[in-house]
């Protein structure tokens, strides 16, 4: 494939499709968008006339069944994530699925089975980019014991915002639509076990501030299945604790951010000025860490894409196997709230 151009198929132009995908590959030699299949022929169209995509379809079937295209993305909402990209493999086309993954760990372990069958394929998830820029400098730091022995890590995935009732349901807040995903749960989880590595026991708490919601297409209330805050606790490799919160309705609290507390040191990262700080005993104050522009992480989703199908490199950023471990703790977090009791990784049914 290094020489042989790469023509691609959409199904779903959602926004991240839109604003990242379509652009980022547009701008790689040798790679075209030939064909996108939208919601409705309306839709596809409009996004075919801002793009300049020949052809459009309106049954993803179809797509999928053109000789034209040897890779398909998939940028739809995660209720079809998996009969999407098994359908997409099983046609002998390469997958850049959008994230989350899927709407749980069953449906993930589908695809990296799937996958694992069409291994001459290439198969990769749109990875977490909220800590690209600092991820590299994080593990060296810890790998030359700048904290010593980590005691834990602290995430918080919140808005500042207080919970409106009267704003509209959105698709994230319907487990139909969406799965156990909640919130930035999972970007903050994958971003993170990149750090430390996976946690292996969970327990959660969470709560649905605003149960009932106004559906902006039929104008009726429907119910909201998918919680406004979570509060997560773990255990890491090697003994140290991890904690996460979630939320939606954390009016004026701080905003969010990674802290690893260690023997000897601690990091932050600080999510709206990306930037990384740190400090060590006797220090009465974090202080900005620079990051040398060589060690910096980018967006480079779809230059890894057309590099993994040309034989150039492989997924990194995200392959299905991590993503799994993300809908693994996903759905432990689900499965924990609802049972109130903790709840061991790897899953026991998908890992035996």
């Amino acid at each position: 494939m290094a020489q042989a151009p790469i023509k691609i198929g959409i199904i779903g132009a959602g926004n991240n499709t839109r604003v990242r995908h379509f652009p980022g590959l547009q701008a790689i030699d040798g790679v075209e968008l030939v064909s996108v299949c939208n919601r409705s022929r309306e839709s596809s169209q409009r996004v075919a006339d801002q793009f300049n995509i020949p052809k459009v379809y309106e049954d993803w079937h179809e797509l999928l069944a053109d000789p034209d295209i040897n890779a398909v993305v998939i940028g739809t909402w995660p209720y079809v994530h998996c009969e999407l990209t098994c359908a997409a493999l099983e046609a002998g086309k390469h997958v850049m699925c959008e994230a989350r993954m899927a709407m749980n760990a069953a449906e993930a372990h589908t695809m990296l089975q799937t996958s694992q069958r069409h291994s001459n394929l290439v198969a990769q998830i749109v990875p977490s980019p909220f800590t690209f820029r600092v991820d590299r400098t994080i593990k060296d730091l810890m790998a030359d014991g700048y904290l010593g022995d980590l005691y834990s890590l602290v995430v918080r995935g919140a808005s500042s915002e207080f919970a409106n009732p009267d704003a509209p349901i959105h698709w994230r807040q319907q487990k139909h639509l969406s799965g156990y995903n909640v919130l930035t749960m999972g970007i903050w989880y994958e971003g993170s076990m990149r750090w430390v590595g996976h946690a292996t026991r969970v327990f959660a708490q969470t709560r649905i501030a605003v149960p009932k919601r106004r559906d902006p297409v039929t104008g009726t209330m429907v119910d909201v299945d998918v919680p406004d805050h979570v509060d997560i606790i773990t255990e890491l490799p090697g003994g140290a604790q991890g904690t996460y919160q979630f939320s939606s309705v954390a009016g004026l609290g701080q905003g969010p951010g990674a802290w690893l507390f260690g023997s000897k040191g601690t990091l932050h990262f600080d999510q709206g000025s990306n930037k990384l700080f740190g400090g060590k005993p006797g220090d009465k104050e974090l202080r900005e860490i620079a990051i040398p522009p060589e060690k910096a992480g980018k967006w480079r989703v779809e230059e890894e894409f057309a590099n993994a199908i040309r034989g150039l490199e492989k997924i990194t950023h995200t392959n299905f196997e991590d993503g799994v471990k993300y809908m693994e703790f996903t759905e432990a977090v689900h499965r924990s709230a609802e049972s109130g009791r903790a709840v061991s990784l790897p899953l026991i049914e998908f890992n035996a």
